[in-house]
């Protein structure tokens, strides 16, 4: 199964956190707003994408697909 990173437009407020901790797959719009790079997420990079997820002010940072 394929883990993919996605954002909640609704939620997100743009404070930029989840491309500075996870620039690998996340870049910012000109307003500050992630732009989610829609590739599933490597093994290798698993570990960066939930510590991007886990530092989300809002919540709005979320792994689709993801085993538990």
């Amino acid at each position: 199964m394929s883990t993919h990173l996605v954002v909640n437009p609704i939620t997100c407020v743009g404070h930029g956190l989840c491309a500075e901790l996870f620039p690998e797959r996340v870049t910012l719009d000109d307003w500050g707003y992630p732009i989610i790079d829609p590739r599933p997420i490597p093994a290798d990079l698993l570990a960066h994408a939930r510590r991007a997820v886990a530092a989300c002010p809002t919540l709005a940072l979320f792994l689709r697909g993801q085993k538990l």
